[in-house]
């Protein structure tokens, strides 16, 4: 799940996984794959950089903090 934030301001939680197409127009417009069509004020940019950023985090999984003896202190 990514945040956005609507032209008001508000904001909304999109499923990642269903988001087809990303566009400026100016406004940026988000379809997802229902065809349903969202109005955010985030950019393009923005968009792209927090779904690359959801993807990466469930490749990664759970990351735990270093600790004294993992980092040979």
């Amino acid at each position: 799940m990514i945040r956005v934030h609507r032209l008001d301001g508000s904001e909304l939680v999109v499923n990642a996984d269903l988001i087809e197409t990303v566009e400026a127009t100016p406004d940026t417009i988000i379809t997802l794959t229902t065809g349903k069509k969202l109005v955010v004020r985030d950019t393009v940019d923005e968009v792209v950089a927090a779904v690359v950023g959801y993807k990466r985090a469930i490749v990664l999984g759970p990351q735990m903090p270093a600790t004294g003896s993992e980092r040979g202190t």
